[in-house]
């Protein structure tokens, strides 16, 4: 096998992107992965990120890149969980990425960065390092209206993403938090 195929099978597995770093966990050197990008075989896409030149984009690609551009142990936060998952009627301007890093590299307009919280729970949707549903929708309680996360709730119950019980315990809160802000002081 050549270090390329050893680059697709695992580009190939992440929507067509690698990093530097997990190439050379496969044992190719970083010279190569530059070496590969000057022949046209990948395309720079950011600081020690690379992207298969052949590759069918998804609706996930975006999400993806964001987050192997923040770099290791990044993760979608907030309601850009509900807009990946097509969850709530959101359209965020920019995709949120948690991390438990400071990131000091450029990054696209696209990318808003924020400290992760040791307290969040992290799962993978779609292969893509993400805040789970039920944390994603108690971290918008605040910027979201009830009227566009309390149907979210019932389409993640649907399909899976949360349980009977959790979606019950997040209605209620959602409920709640609803009827405080319209209390007058």
């Amino acid at each position: 096998m050549t270090y390329f195929d050893d680059i697709y099978d695992q580009a190939a597995d992440n929507y067509g992107f690698i990093t530097t770093a997990e190439a050379r966990a496969l044992g190719v050197p970083g010279i190569e992965v530059v070496k590969m990008a000057q022949r046209g075989k990948l395309d720079r896409v950011g600081y020690g990120v690379y992207r298969l030149n052949r590759y069918y984009p998804t609706e996930f690609d975006a999400y993806a890149q964001a987050v192997a551009l923040v770099g290791d142990g990044a993760y979608i936060y907030g309601e850009s969980v509900l807009a990946m998952l097509n969850l709530a009627l959101v359209n965020p301007s920019k995709i949120t990425v948690a991390t438990p890093a400071r990131v000091r590299k450029t990054l696209p307009a696209h990318i808003k960065v924020v400290a992760a919280k040791p307290e969040t729970k992290v799962t993978r949707y779609e292969c893509i390092p993400s805040q789970t549903v039920a944390d994603a929708i108690r971290t918008c309680k605040k910027t979201i209206m009830a009227e566009r996360l309390l149907p979210a709730i019932e389409n993640a119950r649907l399909r899976g993403l949360v349980g009977e019980r959790e979606a019950t315990e997040l209605k209620k809160e959602i409920r709640n938090a609803h009827k405080a802000t319209k209390q007058p002081t």
